[in-house]
């Protein structure tokens, strides 16, 4: 079965290129085959996972060495895939929630002339994110890194002929090419300490190295992951990347892209966990990005990036539990995972609502949606509730399990994390709440676009409606299905490592507390947005609103900083470079020239000059020699 590792990146990888490169005798059933190459895949990963469950711990690791890459003396970079319990885990979401997406896909673009392109964009992202997670060495991971870069921006980009969504492609690009610097430089410091980017030769020889190169790579990682799970200082991104087609924003800010930076801090754990400082940092860029990402989903009118908001806040609750080493990686990857379910469910049901209301966005010009759209309304709501955690369902096993980890690391930096993840919860029910109040109840509020076309809400296609029924079971189910027994924690642990957390809470204190700040979140949400009707015009806010209405002023930040102080860095080196450096090598030669010019003037071809010549030097010398033997 091993042998059959290759093929889960194969798969979508040659569909990707049959689609693109097929022309347009592909168009009528392109889309299928897309569909047909995802799925496929997702197959061939249940097979690996059932095979993999009947081998014992020790043997559970599969590798499959390709050939060698760059066979250079002293540098030997393979094509090899490792597909272990860690890795497994994103093969089935990645593939899983991708197939969805891509069936998803087939009635969201039925009426887009460029489908099948779509569709090869959508394969070509799979396998780029597949390559990522099955690769069994750094600079192969690399590779996938990259290639969801640029998928991510062909996709983000899709709708080109509108301004916006080229502006955003160009940020999502630009923006991620930063973290991409953190990775590469990070590979470097590997091969240069260890002789090796391989995952097994560079983790067990971590323990040789120095404390600050081991401090350097994990911050690079740690930059890395910024730049993919859109944390800060990189999140600027995420809000822009809502300009391409719903599902693309399912594919990315649920279960592919924005988890990558995720697993590479969860993959490179030996490094973490003897780097303290790259810990700590990594800690603190979670909590501050999940107060940020939620603070700004309070005041979003559009309902996709309203999720994009709560996606990077969700990501930022990863975030931080990777960062609390041991005690955290795998609840980190059980909130990954169940968070797949539940925003891929979310976004799909913002797409059933824009599917039936003309392409709208502002959830202001929705309302009592409910009664128009059942299925979407019930699917949509039981991914509400998951992601606020509400008992029983997966967001309350996964988040509270990272709040109860935030307590158990100990201190006050415990209480500090702990009640940043609390407070993200109260601000997650309370903007969520939001949305589905906004949306679902109240009165009609839609009228007559621009051309005079009133929206008539209707439900969505089948092809729609079964992904979004599917993810919605998994919104329910898959937190109890991992928290039964630990399995999930008995499966990762060989991998990432486990330790049992000793909070100063108990259990159902966390538990209690968390969801009493839900059930306040949920409250002051429904006295603002439920007991009241809805303004069709936002109102002015407060200074806080209007600043999480720009983002937290990200935008203006790095205009300021980043562009407005680089054009002025730039200026100040062409400045230095034209009048300091040129200045001096110009002048040099300047003078060279002058001095040249001037003692070829005393080459003028007269006998006569050049008798004066010699006889003034010799006067020199001999009033010289004189002078010297006179001291």
């Amino acid at each position: 079965m091993d042998n059959l590792i290759p093929v889960l990146v194969g798969l979508p990888l040659a569909g990707a290129a049959v689609l693109l490169l097929g022309g347009r005798r592909l168009d009528r059933f392109g889309h299928w085959l897309g569909v047909l190459a995802s799925t496929a895949s997702f197959g061939v990963g249940l097979a690996l996972f059932f095979d993999m469950l009947s081998r014992s711990t020790a043997q559970r690791p599969a590798f499959d060495h390709l050939f060698t890459w760059v066979p250079v003396e002293g540098f030997q970079a393979q094509i090899g895939f490792q597909l272990d319990q860690l890795s497994v885990v994103f093969v089935l979401l990645i593939t899983g929630v991708g197939s969805l997406i891509h069936l998803y896909s087939v009635g969201y673009m039925a009426h887009d002339e460029r489908r099948r392109r779509f569709f090869g964009y959508l394969n070509l992202f799979l396998a780029a994110m597949l390559l990522l997670v099955l690769a069994d060495n750094y600079l192969l991971l690399y590779v996938g890194w990259e290639g969801v870069g640029l998928a991510s921006y062909l996709l983000i980009g899709f709708w080109q002929h509108k301004p916006s969504a080229a502006t955003a492609a160009k940020k999502a690009f630009l923006v991620n090419r930063v973290g991409d610097i953190g990775l590469s430089i990070a590979i470097m410091l590997m091969f240069s300490t260890f002789g090796t980017f391989a995952f097994g030769p560079v983790f067990g020889a971590a323990h040789t190295a120095s404390q600050g190169t081991l401090t350097g790579i994990g911050l690079m990682l740690l930059l890395a992951a910024c730049g993919k799970s859109a944390q800060v200082p990189l999140q600027s991104w995420l809000g822009d990347a809502m300009e391409g087609p719903t599902p693309v924003s399912a594919l990315i800010h649920a279960a592919t892209m924005v988890t990558a930076g995720v697993y590479l801090i969860t993959r490179s754990s030996a490094i973490f966990n003897l780097a303290p400082t790259a810990q700590l940092a990594t800690v603190c860029v979670g909590a501050v990005t999940l107060l940020f990402g939620a603070i700004v989903g309070c005041a979003k009118d559009d309902i996709k990036k309203a999720l994009a908001g709560s996606t990077m806040s969700q990501i930022g609750y990863m975030v931080m539990a990777a960062g609390l080493g041991p005690i955290g990686y795998v609840f980190a990857i059980m909130h990954l995972v169940t968070h797949g379910f539940f925003k891929a469910g979310l976004f799909l049901g913002a797409g059933s609502v824009m599917h039936g209301m003309n392409d709208e966005v502002d959830m202001r010009k929705y309302g009592g949606l409910r009664s128009y759209m059942p299925l979407t309304f019930v699917t949509f709501g039981l991914g509400y509730l998951a992601i606020i955690g509400f008992p029983g369902l997966s967001g309350f096993f996964s988040k509270d399990k990272i709040i109860e980890a935030a307590f158990a690391h100990g201190g006050t930096e415990g209480w500090i994390l702990g009640c940043a993840a609390l407070v993200g919860a109260a601000v997650t029910a309370f903007y969520m709440t939001r949305v589905m109040l906004m949306t679902f109840f109240g009165e009609k509020r839609w009228q007559p676009d621009a051309e005079g076309h009133e929206p008539h809400p209707h439900e969505s296609p089948k092809t729609m409606g079964i992904p979004m029924v599917v993810l919605s079971i998994g919104s329910v189910g898959a937190g109890a299905l991992f928290a039964w027994n630990s399995s999930f924690v008995n499966w990762l642990t060989p991998v990432t490592g486990h330790e049992e957390g000793h909070s100063p809470l108990s259990s159902w204190t966390v538990s209690g507390v968390t969801f009493a700040v839900i059930a306040l979140g949920v409250l002051v949400s429904w006295l603002m947005y439920g007991r009241q009707p809805v303004p069709a015009t936002p109102p002015v806010g407060s200074l806080l609103t209007r600043a999480a209405r720009r983002d937290l002023l990200q935008d203006d930040f790095n205009h300021v900083v980043l562009v407005g102080g680089g054009t002025h860095l730039t200026r100040f080196l062409v400045y230095l470079d034209a009048k300091g450096f040129d200045g001096v090598v110009n002048g040099i030669a300047a003078a060279v020239g002058g001095t040249s010019g001037r003692m070829r003037k005393l080459q003028n071809g007269y006998v006569r000059s050049y008798a004066l010549s010699m006889f003034g030097g010799a006067l020199v010398l001999v009033a010289t020699t004189l002078l010297m033997r006179a001291v």
